[in-house]
């Protein structure tokens, strides 16, 4: 084989394990942009190295990502971004490859907007061991050699992370998606119509809302009691032309699926220009948070025009 047929070879070979890489880094990095930026590090290594010399391509490209990730999680820069109180994961559409492997409860749950973001709250390494082994369900061997690590290091990092997204609470878990669709329309039937008390039901005691402000805001903007969650929602839901200026003309909304939750989306001329997601536990909300910074909605917006989504909820909102 010539070397230019070879080179076509290996990059077929890198292409063929481009999703599942892409799936990890978001799992890490929470971040569609960063993971793409990750895996296209990772094609350049895969281009420089000697490739004769690899004897397993997707164990050496799982380990180069992982590190990369690492690497980024570790920054400077990254630190900065990600302070707490001022960041949330990016929402994808389901159906996205980047969302990677669906098959078990823990798959799916480790790409879900609450354990992402609880994922925040790990040592980085914490955070590799729990998504290799959760998601992707490497042996404590494999994860020993892709971290350089001992096996029980590798066991001992996964008990704590299990500990700690365990003790900070997961909010929400699977429900029945016509369930889910029905209290989703619930709430946008009540907070459009101003109707404070149906929405204080439809929350539970405990439940919390958070929002990005569309970027405006240094921090997310926190509100943590089912009443102030109903007087937001009620206020936010309720179209004005300001809100239309900023939306940059009459958005449609539609239901949608987001990292497996059930979710809300503003759509102007095919553009998602605000997200809003629901964590729905015990036929209650647990947990909303609305994501309109547009930085945060790019990859979201690509997957809907791709999309063939049903009649929206409020055609002219």
């Amino acid at each position: 084989m010539d070397s230019t047929a070879t080179d076509r070879f290996d990059t077929g070979r890198f292409e063929a394990s481009r999703n599942r890489l892409a799936s990890l880094a978001y799992r890490l990095l929470g971040s569609a942009t960063d993971a793409e930026d990750a895996v296209q590090d990772a094609f350049l290594h895969w281009q420089a190295a000697d490739r004769q010399r690899i004897k397993v391509p997707e164990a050496w490209l799982t380990k180069v990502v992982t590190n990369l990730c690492l690497d980024r999680l570790r920054s400077a820069q990254a630190r900065r971004e990600r302070v707490a109180g001022a960041w949330l994961p990016e929402p994808l559409l389901d159906g996205d490859p980047m969302l990677g492997p669906a098959a078990t409860f823990e798959q799916r749950e480790s790409v879900s907007l609450a354990v992402l973001t609880l994922m925040e709250r790990l040592s980085p390494v914490e955070r590799a061991v729990y998504v290799l082994r959760e998601a992707f369900s490497y042996g404590h061997a494999e994860i020993a050699e892709i971290l350089d690590m001992t096996e029980s290091a590798s066991q001992q990092h996964l008990h704590r992370a299990r500990r700690r997204v365990t003790a900070t609470g997961r909010r929400g878990g699977e429900v029945d998606p016509a369930s889910a669709r029905r209290i989703v329309e619930e709430f946008l039937a009540a907070a459009s119509s101003g109707r404070t008390e149906r929405l204080v039901a439809l929350l539970t005691d405990d439940a919390i809302a958070i929002s990005d402000g569309a970027g405006l805001a240094e921090k997310l903007l926190r509100f943590d009691t089912p009443q102030r969650i109903a007087a937001i929602a009620r206020a936010g839901f309720k179209p004005t032309p300001a809100k239309r200026r900023l939306a940059g003309g009459t958005p449609a909304v539609h239901y949608a699926l987001v990292n497996g939750a059930p979710a809300i989306l503003f759509v102007v001329d095919g553009q998602v220009v605000g997200a809003v997601t629901f964590d729905v536990t015990d036929g209650r909300i647990a947990t909303v948070r609305g994501i309109a910074a547009p930085a945060r909605l790019v990859r979201l917006t690509e997957a809907w025009r791709r999309h063939e989504p049903d009649a929206p909820l409020i055609a002219q909102w």
